[in-house]
């Protein structure tokens, strides 16, 4: 079984195309990951694909909207700090829904009537959103580091303005936004005393998303479609697939409390809480844990 990428594809909702990448053979489970704000495919490391290959799955990754060789919506403009905190609703250029339905089309585009839908951060919520907007397209929902609410879990004042802080500071250079990535890992993701930081991966993972694409802005219009998305808690509730939520109880950016807040919204769903570990770019020595429960809940 090869463990490479197999084919790279593109889907289209609307005027929206969405570029994604394909692992393992077609004999596979059919599986979806979504990742988080401004969060390239790339985050998904491949090897972390290539195990989940090996335990029987086809996986796609893919660019949400607004980041790497997926549409930019650059003609929505920016949205101002004032609009986003106070009337994102206003400000939002699209919605979770809609990402959900860019999703959707690629799954459509694969030609599968469903899949298993794995999604970390906004990538969670994206999942969500797809199990309640469009249940028969979903087999199993693995919500990862994600809350059913913008409110539910939301980082503290003080760590949300050092992370816009960082990320406002100019990028020129893959070399630069190599050492952004380092930096905000190092704010957000897995203490080092915990795991160490995979700083090597971060540094290409970096590099390579500024050659694909830099747009702080497209960042910015995700981040506000997320703030302006209604509590789903109570739509949960109607979820039927199987559901697995992972949450590190070390993560600052969305804290624990939004992984329980999604486990307790959802009948019979799994919470795995992962010890020590922050948010994001998760440590390979949890890998098999991840994996281990992914696999049983699609199963």
């Amino acid at each position: 079984m090869s463990n490479e990428i197999q084919t790279a594809g593109r889907a289209r909702n609307g005027a929206v195309s969405i570029a994604y990448e394909v692992f393992g053979p077609a004999t596979g489970e059919p599986m979806l990951l979504l990742m988080g704000t401004g969060m390239q495919m790339l985050v998904w490391n491949e090897d972390f694909c290539n195990d989940l290959v090996r335990d029987g799955f086809q996986v796609i990754r893919m660019d949400n909207r607004d980041v790497g060789l997926s549409t930019h919506l650059a003609d929505a403009g920016e949205p101002g700090m004032f609009d986003m905190i106070l009337r994102p609703k206003a400000a939002a250029s699209y919605s979770l829904a809609d990402m959900a339905a860019d999703a959707v089309a690629v799954l459509d585009d694969m030609s599968w009537d469903a899949a298993h839908i794995v999604g970390g951060s906004l990538g969670g919520m994206i999942a969500q959103t797809m199990a309640i907007e469009f249940p028969r397209r979903v087999r199993s929902l693995t919500s990862i580091m994600s809350s059913p609410s913008a409110r539910i879990g939301r980082a503290t004042i003080r760590n949300s303005m050092r992370v816009a802080g960082l990320l406002q500071q100019p990028v020129h250079s893959a070399a630069e936004a190599a050492d952004q990535m380092i930096a905000m890992y190092r704010m957000i993701g897995t203490p080092a005393e915990n795991y160490p930081l995979d700083i090597e991966w971060l540094r290409e993972v970096g590099a390579e998303s500024f050659r694909r694409a830099y747009d702080p802005a497209g960042k910015l219009r995700q981040q506000v479609a997320l703030l302006a998305a209604p509590d789903r808690t109570k739509a949960l509730g109607a979820v039927r697939v199987p559901t697995l939520v992972m949450h590190g109880t070390a993560d600052v950016m969305i804290r624990p409390e939004g992984g329980r807040a999604t486990a307790n919204a959802v009948p019979g769903a799994k919470l795995v809480l992962l010890p020590g570990v922050g948010h994001g770019a998760f440590p390979r020595a949890v890998w098999p844990t991840m994996i281990d429960n992914i696999r049983a809940i699609a199963h």
